[in-house]
């Protein structure tokens, strides 16, 4: 933790506001404050995206038990957040035009710890879904302001900062679900789900305090500009983009590969003669690994004119693991799982690509609503499928086989999206 502040410190040396961010007004010192109190407001934003996700999930058995639903509303429990980050992810553009990012952001964050709280206050089963849903949607607007906000305040250090909300997100995806069955246990269900509405209500500070003692330093929202600069936001044109379409199925693939194997992983290892503690030893290595491309992705993708072969090694990951797993489960299962891990890397490269892949920071916003929107509405079917699929055939070749062909449309959208181009050019 101490290397990580080292490294924002050495970047923020080198960050400047740009100038788009700055008035006449603003004096040395605010030039000085605005990076900090930003770069603060995007990481500790990045913490809080999958916080309602994975405090949840492992404590599924004992909320059916303490409120007596079985497993369909675990299985709605489970869908809530693909379904309210694709809906988010489409809505969230038009009101960050409305209102602005930073106000956005802190939208987010509010949202965030109010659904949270609700969810850990809940006396029935239909206030814990109403909590989780209200957090979600603060999650999914964030989701979706973020790579704009890197955009916006760091142009010219995308990479760094990328990597840094990144590997925070990771982050912030792994700790709430090793600590949610401990703390339980020690605290009680509540403590365990409600502590994360601490770490959302103060990743609302930081665009709070921005707003509240520099708000002169802010962009205007579109809403708030002449006419002619309104008609030139990209409302409604993004999905006339090969771009935009090759990011939302490059990002949409690999997020219903990803939840596809978070759900069904575990049982698949043991049905081949694995403990469940070697099944659920086996989902947190392959939720660390997603570190790995979280540190590494951004500032690879960034020196790269075509990254389409970081694409293709991925593929190679995901069916290489996919043959192991189905053929021989037991015979090397870490290094299965380990290849499997390094698939997903495709998913900070496309977090990364939103930015690279545009002029200016409204159409970086449109990108990421419409690849989040649309990729997170592919993603809500794979589970749900794959489980289907192994239902109706009783064993897993038919499921392996749906992940093939959602590779083979990986590499697809990968190829559009990987060409060096600009959204702003293509439509």
């Amino acid at each position: 933790m101490a290397g990580f502040f080292v490294f924002c410190r050495a970047r923020l040396a080198v960050i400047q506001v740009p100038p788009a961010a700055m008035t006449p007004h603003a004096s040395a010192r605010t030039s000085r404050v605005l990076p900090i109190l930003v770069l603060a407001g995007i990481a500790l934003s990045a913490f809080n995206l999958r916080t309602a996700v994975t405090s949840l999930t492992p404590l599924l058995d004992l909320l059916g038990a303490r409120f007596g639903f079985g497993s369909t509303t675990a299985g709605l429990l489970g869908m809530l957040p693909t379904l309210a980050f694709a809906l988010f992810g489409v809505a969230t553009p038009a009101l960050t035009r409305r209102i602005g990012l930073e106000r956005t952001a802190l939208l987010a964050m509010s949202l965030a710890a109010l659904g949270l709280i609700m969810r850990s206050l809940a006396q029935g089963v239909g206030v814990l879904g109403l909590g989780a849903a209200v957090a979600l949607a603060g999650m999914g607007i964030g989701n979706v302001v973020l790579p704009p906000l890197v955009k916006r305040w760091f142009p010219t250090r995308v990479g760094a900062i990328s990597t840094v909300y990144i590997t925070v997100l990771q982050l912030g995806t792994m700790l709430p679900a090793l600590v949610a069955v401990p703390l339980a246990d020690a605290a009680g269900w509540r403590v365990a789900l409600g502590v994360w509405a601490l770490t959302a209500a103060v990743a609302a500070l930081p665009w709070a305090w921005l707003l509240l003692r520099h708000r002169d330093a802010l962009a205007p929202p579109v809403a708030t500009v002449d006419a002619s600069a309104a008609a030139s936001a990209p409302v409604g044109r993004v999905w006339r983009s090969p771009i935009a379409w090759g990011m939302a199925l490059m990002f949409g693939t690999t997020s219903l590969i990803t939840y596809s194997m978070f759900t069904w992983l575990p049982l698949l290892l043991t049905e081949a003669g694995a403990s469940p503690a070697f099944g659920g030893a086996m989902v947190a290595l392959f939720s660390a690994l997603g570190l790995v491309g979280a540190l590494g992705m951004p500032a690879v993708a960034v020196r790269m004119r075509n990254p389409f072969v970081i694409v293709l090694l991925c593929a190679g990951c995901h069916l290489a693991a996919y043959a192991g797993l189905l053929l021989a489960p037991m015979q090397a299962p870490v290094l299965w799982v380990f290849l499997l891990g390094l698939g997903p890397t495709t998913f900070p490269l496309a977090l990364t690509l939103i930015n690279l892949r545009t002029r200016t920071p409204a159409g970086s916003a449109a990108l990421s609503g419409f690849m989040q929107g649309t990729g997170y509405a592919i993603s809500c079917a794979g589970p749900l499928l794959f489980g289907v699929l192994h239902a109706a055939s009783g064993g897993w070749v038919w499921p392996f086989g749906m992940l093939v062909v959602a590779v083979a449309v990986l590499l697809f959208g990968g190829w559009l999206a990987c060409k060096p181009r600009w959204l702003e050019d293509s439509w």
